[in-house]
């Protein structure tokens, strides 16, 4: 892989853009449910009136960590239910103390499998279910398509398509790199040589059996637009069927419904479903 192109230094915060209430679409209609018994253990349901085009499991970002939360995915739920879709959002257990804390590997990747799960239950086995997530959100999406090959997840609902928005898709780099101010290691519990990344790691785990969008801005300084490069050209080199799609917009522009990089990934859900 060619890293002779400097790259933009990651920011080590990461400072999730405020966002106001989402307006709900006609017949939108919203549900919370819990999957299991820790107060971050939870979804929202949103479903669409008529019939829907399938079920877009929205994982959200934050390095994983545990100040950040679900609440600005809503947004993200709402545009999708206006054109079709059911949305499931997803909170999950985090690294850190506290409130939202208690995870990290392999706590967290249970709670978004479990999340899944119920989810996909709640929907009559909906199809096609695409796992769309932002930054460690991403990497958590990814990481769903996989769970099913080891052992402690075999059992789970399959996810059929994988849309990346900015994620961290090589967590080893992540680790060197210092992403969000050692977030990769300190979610992992260990450094990169230890045998865990193998089940965690996407980049690790190409090719999926499944087709995987990498939606990534250049001009990113929060996680760099080479995890995205790079992810695709190994799962393309391993066979799998993988798509870099380049946008503007740094790091949150694909989370925000009014941008260009939102469009995006409306172009590739239109293409799915």
């Amino acid at each position: 892989m060619d890293r002779s192109n400097p790259r933009p230094r990651p920011g080590a915060s990461y400072l999730c853009p405020a966002r106001p209430p989402a307006a709900l679409p006609h017949g939108h209609r919203r549900m919370r449910l819990a999957y299991g018994d820790d107060p971050s253990q939870w979804l929202e349901l949103h479903r669409p009136e008529g019939v829907s085009r399938g079920l877009v499991v929205v994982i959200h970002g934050g390095f994983w960590k545990a100040q950040y939360g679900a609440e600005y995915a809503v947004p993200l739920a709402a545009d999708l239910v206006a054109r079709g879709w059911t949305a499931a959002v997803v909170e999950y257990r985090r690294v850190g103390t506290g409130p939202g804390g208690g995870g990290g590997w392999p706590a967290t990747c249970d709670d978004v499998s479990a999340a899944i799960d119920r989810a996909v239950a709640e929907t009559d086995r909906p199809d096609p279910v695409v796992a769309l997530g932002h930054s460690a959100g991403g990497h958590l999406a990814a990481w769903a398509a996989a769970r099913t090959r080891f052992d402690r997840w075999a059992d789970a609902a399959p996810v059929t398509h994988v849309i990346d928005q900015a994620g961290v898709l090589d967590l080893a780099a992540a680790v060197r790199d210092d992403l969000g101010d050692g977030a990769a290691q300190a979610f992992m519990g260990a450094t990169p040589d230890h045998p865990s990344y193998d089940l965690a790691d996407p980049l690790r785990q190409v090719p999926l059996d499944v087709p995987v969008w990498a939606v990534h801005a250049r001009d990113d300084d929060t996680v760099p637009f080479g995890q995205a490069e790079d992810y695709v050209t190994a799962a393309r080199r391993a066979g799998g069927e993988a798509f870099l799609v380049e946008v503007a917009g740094g790091h949150f522009g694909v989370i925000d419904p009014a941008s260009d990089a939102w469009a995006a990934v409306v172009e590739v859900l239109d293409s799915i479903g």
